[in-house]
């Protein structure tokens, strides 16, 4: 469905469980050159647990137009003015936000306006909430690969630990593709240069954080002090799964849909919650 925001419209991918009423919805957020649609094979084992998924292309990635061509239209606080219109258009009364990579900083700029109704955050190898550490030859052959499918190709090698199936990585590389050109060099160029640090500890719900054992790029020793120990609400807990790279959702769905049920056990169906008698 396509859902207007502010000053852009946002292609969104809906999926909704039986027994997910009284469930907070989870709200899922993509990493630098994906789409909602990397979310699905996580969104639809949650689904059939009983939650209610949504994840949005981001302004200017997947269907999702890029409202201007200045960087200044591509900033993680933009993307975050997205989800908070897009949470209020849906009426959301409870929902939990879970962002990767790229869509994990706009997470955290979005938790730490502390908007109403927001009761957990979840962070998959999440850009840091400093400026991202990123080589500046690996940011230049970023720049320069963008719409070259052999550049996207070698870029899911790198990041990658596990072996993505023909079509996981078709999807992806389709994906990267057709990012607008104003959002993919907005990304590198500023986004991930943007410090947002000072804002971490005003976030108050739980968060919980996973990363890959294989990510070269976010790893454990960068989230704990960047993240964690920021945070200045309920305790924030990490896990590292092995033997994964940096791209978890595609990898090791299993994995992060373990991961979401367990960091969010406590969140039952209204069904489960009733007394018998």
């Amino acid at each position: 469905m396509k859902i207007e925001v502010g000053t852009t419209t946002l292609h969104v991918h809906e999926q909704v469980g039986h027994g997910s009423t009284g469930r907070p919805a989870l709200v899922f957020l993509h990493y630098f050159g994906g789409s909602g649609r990397t979310w699905k094979p996580v969104m639809d084992a949650l689904v059939a647990a009983g939650w209610r998924c949504l994840a949005p292309d981001l302004r200017g990635f997947g269907k999702s137009p890029a409202p201007g061509e200045d960087w200044t239209h591509h900033t993680v606080d933009k993307m975050a003015d997205d989800i908070a219109g897009l949470v209020g258009r849906l009426e959301l009364e409870r929902f939990i936000v879970v962002g990767h990579s790229m869509g994990g900083k706009v997470a955290l700029a979005l938790a730490a306006r502390q908007p109403a109704g927001l009761v957990g955050l979840a962070l998959v190898s999440p850009s840091p909430p400093t400026p991202e550490p990123m080589k500046a030859t690996e940011r230049s052959r970023l720049l320069s690969g963008y719409g070259d499918a052999a550049a996207m190709k070698k870029t899911l090698r790198q990041i990658t630990a596990r072996p993505l199936s023909d079509a996981t990585r078709d999807a992806a590389i389709a994906d990267n593709l057709r990012a607008s050109e104003p959002a993919w060099r907005a990304w590198l160029d500023h986004g991930s240069r943007e410090d947002i640090s000072a804002r971490v500890p005003r976030i108050k719900v739980p968060v919980r954080v996973v990363v890959g054992a294989k990510d070269k790029a976010i790893t454990g020793e960068l989230v704990t002090p960047e993240i964690l120990a920021r945070v200045s609400g309920p305790e924030a807990l990490l896990k590292s799964v092995p033997d994964v790279g940096h791209l978890l959702p595609l990898e090791a769905p299993s994995d992060a849909v373990q991961f979401l049920l367990d960091a969010f056990a406590a969140f039952k169906p209204v069904s489960e919650n009733l007394q018998p008698g």
